[in-house]
């Protein structure tokens, strides 16, 4: 089991969010954290509480409302006065001193708290998240921008880089801000990791550019645990070609898409990610729940999920090293992605913008205006993600589904269910047989299934 995160309070002050996960990975321990928010200021902190105390490293999160993701603050304050509860933390409409009494005496050195939100123009979140002393967040101009919102492309580049030079600001006072780029996690699913190390590393250098020097690359968790450790890999050794001089580390996110209806499911997927983690040598885990197929989870949910977790990455670590990763050529297209995209403009955020104008970086099954559209993808029957259509990309050889056709709607759904069954099913055959007496039968377990939806 992982020691408390109070193990690391060593780490200053000054080093923040990046010198904790820093300091937790010398020591051998994967940071792990939820995705909590809450809109009660006293939950929020009961929450984030609870996230520090659990038996795992940890860190904490604010995750924020959706009236405050697309800048709605007075219909959040609105909402309050009313006594409706949103599905996050609106930290703008509240004032400083009650977020400032939120992360009292809990936020600090040995648990970094990370705000989260979801937005292509957080100016004010940024603002709000400064005031009270917070220094770690993330996102970033295309990862915030194309899925989220129909804010242009050009605006969004145009805000970050604001927000970025705020954040970057407060290295003149002692502070190393930490900035995680939400890149790796494009759509959530059925994007093949090559686009996902691309723009995670190009966000990353846009940060740089404009003065962050502490910074974390996001990769989602896909389809295919053999692919996602290939694509985890090139983006490590991508980070260290390009992103030297930087603290950096990796952070994986838990399945995004949609997710096992069964907690036995539930539990494999996350033991699968936290595996992942260990053998890629990622730094951080974001955590769901076994709620999450259902509803919100609750702190204790949430909790249990960070615990199981860190036992899991616990127990990968004592596993025999398995063989070497293959090289199916993720790492290669990443590289051709990213090098096409830095020799449009020596601005990063210009090349964003020019690359996507030109369908250089295009991302499937995305609705935003300034996103070309005209690449697809598709699953093999092993679960391995590929491109059916490339568009103007810069990646050559796209591979073609089996039978040549192009994927229909009905194609598409199963897709995006393809985790959910194949995790259920995997723990509906690993489960205990449990053998009943006949005479041991209840009357409800014997009535027909059907007949439950009658009653």
């Amino acid at each position: 089991m992982n020691a408390p995160s109070g193990a690391l309070t060593r780490s200053r002050t000054r080093d923040g969010f990046g010198g904790f996960v820093r300091a937790a990975r010398s020591s051998g321990r994967l940071v792990v954290q939820p995705r909590m928010g809450m809109s009660d200021p006293q939950v929020m902190r009961e929450g984030l509480l609870a996230t520090r105390q659990a038996a795992a490293t940890t860190v904490g999160t604010i995750t924020l409302d959706s009236y405050t993701r697309v800048g709605a603050h007075e219909t959040a304050r609105r909402a309050l006065a009313d006594g409706v509860a949103l599905n996050g933390y609106p930290i703008v409409a509240y004032n400083t001193a009650t977020t400032g009494a939120v992360t009292e005496g809990i936020a600090g050195a040995g648990f970094p708290v990370q705000v989260r939100h979801g937005s292509a123009a957080p100016q004010d979140i940024f603002e709000a998240l400064v005031a009270v002393g917070l220094t770690a967040t993330e996102g970033g101009p295309v990862s915030y921008c194309l899925p989220y919102s129909r804010t242009p492309l050009t605006q969004s580049v145009a805000n970050w880089r604001r927000c970025c030079e705020v954040l970057a600001g407060l290295r003149g006072s002692g502070e190393e801000p930490h900035l995680e780029t939400f890149g790796g996690c494009m759509m959530g699913q059925l994007c093949p990791p090559s686009l996902l190390i691309a723009i995670s590393v190009l966000e990353a250098l846009f940060f740089r550019q404009h003065g962050l020097r502490s910074v974390s690359l996001s990769y989602a968790q896909q389809t295919h645990p053999g692919q996602d450790e290939e694509a985890v890999t090139a983006l490590g050794r991508i980070a260290g070609e390009l992103l030297a001089g930087l603290d950096w580390h990796i952070v994986i996110y838990t399945y995004m898409g949609v997710y096992p209806r069964s907690p036995g499911g539930a539990r494999l997927l996350l033991d699968e990610a936290a595996r992942l983690a260990v053998r890629t040598g990622a730094a951080r885990l974001i955590v769901k729940t076994a709620a999450e197929a259902h509803r919100i989870p609750t702190i204790a949910e949430n909790v249990t999920a960070l615990e199981a977790a860190s036992a899991a990455a616990d127990a990968e670590r004592l596993a025999p090293i398995g063989g070497p990763v293959q090289d199916t050529g993720v790492h290669a297209e990443a590289r051709a992605l990213i090098d096409t995209v830095l020799d449009l403009d020596p601005d990063i955020g210009q090349a964003l913008i020019s690359a996507f104008a030109r369908g250089l970086l295009d991302v499937p099954y995305c609705l935003h205006p300034d996103n070309a559209g005209r690449t697809r993808s598709y699953l093999d029957s092993a679960g391995r993600l590929h491109w059916s259509d490339t568009g103007a990309m810069p990646v050559r050889g796209a591979a073609r589904s089996a039978d040549g056709r192009r994927m229909t709607s009905a194609d598409l759904l199963t897709s995006l269910s393809y985790v959910e069954r194949t995790y259920d099913r995997r723990a509906l055959e690993t489960a205990p047989r449990v053998h009943h007496r006949p005479d041991a039968l209840t009357h409800r377990q014997i009535i027909h299934p059907s007949e439950e939806y009658t009653r």
